[in-house]
């Protein structure tokens, strides 16, 4: 099979397409024949050695055909989706033409969205929906902040949470991004410059729930933006892996607001975390609908990988980005 791996450590450069034997799927796993998968910035991070010693093939999800599943549940020929599992880190990922992944993380799908439609959602929606409504417990007519929500995590939280009938505050750095997010839901965009409380608080916002993509570097800032009681949870690194420099609960946490962190790349699949839990046909039925607007704003060949990558870092995703393994048109 044709396969991307990361030949070292580094740049985008550093992904090249080769050939692998096919995997063989063990007790337990299934085996998906990929049509398109998403783009995330773990997959950067495991290329460039932030996590350290990961899989040769990247890659967190896909969207594709069972090729076959040793337990029989799932028959030769079903639509689905996977997420995580290991994949990219433990074993080998998605940016491939096949992939084994643990059948706890494979769910079928009846919708009949593109493939490159269907990859788009899993990661972004799964990580989205379950900070929302298990971290936060977002109730409707609440208010919540999403910080940094231009990126795909952010706008699928957007979504999800206007969906929910909640008041949505959204934030970017990048003041051309306003009408992007308005577009999408927010009732209000703050431009981000390291300090939201001071601004949130001049206007008299009064923020029940904080989801936070950005992390470490904005997180004492974070904290002090929402209300008394409120709930902040991190679920991103946008701002880079270097812990908050001598943190401190007694100075740093606000008496009874809540913090907490969803990981979604450790956790869902697993006995705690079940995709079973995400109302992943209910979101996919949405897209169709259109009123979730979760379709890709850039679709690459596999081929282009690299070109992807370079944008993805670059900042210039502007929401999610995937890659499909049809063949480029020739018209």
């Amino acid at each position: 099979m044709k396969a991307i791996v990361i030949s070292t450590h580094g740049g985008p450069e550093v992904l090249t397409i080769t050939e692998l034997p096919d995997p063989v799927p063990a007790d337990g796993d299934v085996l998906i024949r990929v049509k398109a998968f998403g783009l995330n910035h773990a997959d950067a991070y495991m290329r460039s050695g932030a996590w350290g010693r990961v899989a040769a093939v990247p890659g967190i999800e896909c969207a594709g055909l069972v090729e076959a599943d040793p337990s029989g549940n799932l028959p030769a020929g079903t639509r689905v989706v996977a997420i995580l599992g290991g994949m990219g880190r433990t074993r080998n990922g998605s940016y491939a033409e096949l992939v084994t992944v643990p059948a706890t993380n494979v769910v079928a799908v009846r919708s009949r969205l593109p493939w490159t439609d269907l990859a788009a959602v899993p990661e972004v929606y799964a990580t989205a929906y379950s900070a929302l409504h298990g971290n936060l417990a977002l109730k409707p007519e609440e208010t919540l902040l999403v910080r940094g929500a231009t990126s795909s995590l952010g706008q699928a939280a957007v979504n999800l949470a206007v969906q929910h009938g909640a008041q949505v505050i959204a934030t970017t750095r990048n003041p051309a991004q306003v009408p992007l997010l308005k577009e999408i839901g927010a009732t209000d965009v703050l431009v981000d410059d390291g300090r939201l409380s001071p601004e949130a608080a001049r206007r008299g916002m009064a923020v029940d729930a904080l989801l936070d993509v950005v992390g470490n570097t904005v997180l004492r800032d974070s904290l002090a933006t929402v209300r008394p009681r409120g709930r902040v949870c991190q679920v991103g690194f946008l701002g880079g892996f270097a812990p908050a420099t001598d943190f401190d609960p007694v100075a740093d946490l606000p008496s009874g607001v809540q913090l907490s962190f969803f990981g979604s790349a450790f956790v869902l699949g697993s006995p705690a975390f079940p995709l079973t839990d995400i109302p992943l046909d209910d979101i996919f039925a949405a897209v169709e609908a259109g009123t979730l607007r979760a379709r890709p704003t850039r679709v690459f060949h596999f081929c282009e990988i690299v070109e992807a990558h370079r944008l993805m870092e670059a900042g210039q995703a502007f929401g999610k980005m995937v890659v499909t393994l049809e063949p480029p048109s020739t018209d």
